[in-house]
């Protein structure tokens, strides 16, 4: 008998871990939509970054309290000490992305803010846990920051049809890397408040506290008004590749193995690139696209080595 559930047994892991990978390769996927349909809303409506931003913020929010007060009940809100400290500098952090990644994108394009945002991302993390946290720079990490910063200068730094002059670039690129730096903020905050306290607990909380500090702001860039059209765009953008994305990326999280990282990383970035060409016909330009991989990879790398020494 034992023998006779063995292969549905192991059928039944395979297809479990496979389910999980596939959650964190759409949430990914879902998040690599965002700056396609945030340029779809500045297409159809004259609208402010900043107040597309606060929308995302406050709509995607309240779902994600709603699970961590369904998973984790009171304790959604317990935060004291040097914690309430913490979860601000998630908000702040969380403001400031939407931001700068929202201006990135009506400056140079989905494609390029995109890539530097997120290929960035993870070595900004680096560099900032080194001077923040004391940690080490090892060969793997100076090596990523290397290739990223060479990648960096290829993308941004030789013509390219993404549709902007080159000064645009440079300014979107800037933006990007603003956001960047915010999301490392983030992320190392989250490190610290992580161990006790729920993923749905930190994004609720971090994404609510973003949107109140973005609302003063938001307020003062509040659209004339909205076509049908970009109220969609604005309903998808807050709900699906944000609410929902992190709901099914967290489901995945739970049962897939390290891997699932490296996907992630990669998928986001590589969406948005495809999406930017197919809607809206950006091009990188054969340099370009050696610096976008040179990104990838330092991306890649940098995930490998922080895995391995974890």
């Amino acid at each position: 008998m034992p023998n006779s559930r063995a292969p549905f047994s192991e059928d039944n892991a395979t297809a479990t871990a496979l389910g999980a990978v596939l959650a964190v390769a759409m949430a990914a996927a879902l998040w690599g939509t965002v700056g396609v349909a945030s340029k779809l809303l500045y297409a159809t409506t004259e609208i402010s970054p900043v107040f597309v931003g606060f929308v995302r913020l406050a709509l995607a929010s309240p779902l994600l309290l709603v699970l961590s007060l369904a998973t984790v009940g009171r304790r959604t809100f317990a935060f004291a000490g040097r914690e309430l400290g913490a979860i601000v500098m998630i908000g702040v952090s969380m403001a400031l992305y939407q931001l700068f990644y929202f201006t990135a994108v009506a400056t140079t394009g989905v494609a390029i803010a995109t890539l530097v945002t997120i290929c960035t991302a993870p070595l900004m993390v680096a560099l900032l846990a080194s001077v923040l946290l004391g940690e080490r720079l090892t060969a793997p990490v100076i090596g990523a920051l290397g290739i990223g910063i060479v990648g960096t200068a290829m993308l941004v730094g030789v013509p390219s049809d993404v549709g902007v002059t080159q000064a645009a670039v440079l300014a979107g690129t800037g933006w990007a890397l603003g956001s960047a730096v915010s999301f490392a903020v983030f992320t190392l905050f989250s490190r610290v408040l992580a161990p006790r306290h729920h993923p749905f607990t930190l994004i609720g909380i971090g994404l609510g506290a973003g949107a109140l500090m973005l609302l003063p702001v938001a307020l003062f860039h509040l659209p004339a008004s909205v076509p049908a059209q970009g109220l969609w765009l604005m309903l998808y953008i807050g709900l699906v590749p944000t609410g929902f994305a992190y709901v099914v990326f967290f489901a995945g999280m739970k049962r897939a193995g390290a891997t699932v990282a490296s996907i992630a990383a990669l998928t986001e970035p590589l969406t948005a690139t495809l999406l930017a060409w197919l809607v809206f016909d950006e091009r990188l330009g054969a340099l370009g696209l050696i610096g976008a991989a040179l990104l990838v990879g330092a991306m890649v790398l940098l995930t490998r080595s922080t895995r391995a020494a974890r």
